[in-house]
């Protein structure tokens, strides 16, 4: 990997922004995506993790301008994740700040720019992480049992009751993603991570974003995805709750009272801070 990056940068010392896009078999969509992204005010770098693909996924990613990583073996999304942070990392500018790191699904498509909306909250530091909420996706198949857990399980440890627990698009400060790293593994990271930003005294917010993305139907493979989604959200869950990674509930009973959709969300000063 090349060494952190020293002179590139056209506004030294600016808040920059890097995209890490885990990816799937997404040949047909992630160029479009990658395009979109680098269309994101502050972003300057895209990295496309390819988690396994056989389609293509990775050089129609590096041929839309994104800097490419290939797992040769599927890891699942929260390593590709980790893999995306780290490349990351490796170039930042050495006299700037660390680039805030923007999470965004390879199937979005042209709508990947809304994830726009998502950076100005950290940046400005209303927020250590910004959630997008996607308005309601037309197919979509499940009886939101998945969402529920995924929110009764941050709630339960957190206060928090998130409108879209699941939601893979965030952006989030170095700190942020460092108190939440490991990840979850599969499809629980997105539930492991909010718990865990909590956890560690971070404030959290969910923004509207009209994105649009690829959704499982009421079939086999639909209802194959959401039982994998479905394990590894408990899975997610039980680890933290054995470890005891929780807010206790005294702390946050204040924060969960006052609580608002799409406003900031801190549920207490942090394990290492006397609570307030």
């Amino acid at each position: 990997m090349p060494p952190a990056e020293t002179s590139a940068d056209p506004h030294p010392g600016s808040q920059r922004v890097a995209v890490v896009i885990p990816a799937k078999e997404e040949a047909d969509l992630v160029a479009t995506t990658v395009r979109a992204c680098r269309a994101i005010p502050r972003v300057d770098l895209v990295v496309v993790v390819d988690d396994g693909s056989t389609d293509g996924t990775q050089d129609h990613a590096r041929a839309a301008g994104a800097v490419t990583v290939r797992h040769s073996v599927s890891r699942g999304k929260a390593s590709a994740m980790e893999t995306g942070a780290s490349v990351v990392a490796m170039r930042d500018y050495e006299d700037g700040p660390a680039r805030l790191l923007l999470f965004v699904d390879a199937d979005l498509g042209d709508s990947a720019a809304a994830c726009a909306e998502l950076v100005p909250p950290v940046v400005d530091g209303v927020a250590d992480m910004a959630i997008a909420v996607p308005p309601r996706q037309a197919g979509a198949g499940g009886s939101g049992r998945v969402v529920r857990a995924a929110r009764s399980a941050i709630t339960s440890a957190t206060g928090w009751s998130p409108v879209a627990p699941l939601s893979g698009q965030r952006c989030l400060s170095r700190e942020a993603y460092e108190a939440a790293a490991p990840l979850a593994e599969g499809w629980g990271v997105e539930v492991g991570l909010t718990i865990d930003v909590l956890v560690a005294g971070k404030t959290v917010i969910e923004v509207p974003c009209d994105i649009t993305h690829r959704v499982s139907g009421n079939d086999t493979a639909g209802r194959l995805h959401r039982a994998s989604q479905y394990r590894d959200v408990l899975r997610a869950v039980a680890g933290r709750r054995l470890r005891r990674v929780r807010v206790p509930s005294r702390v946050f009973e204040s924060a969960a009272r006052e609580q608002a959709h799409f406003l900031a969300y801190r549920a207490w000063p942090g394990p290492d801070t006397p609570a307030m």
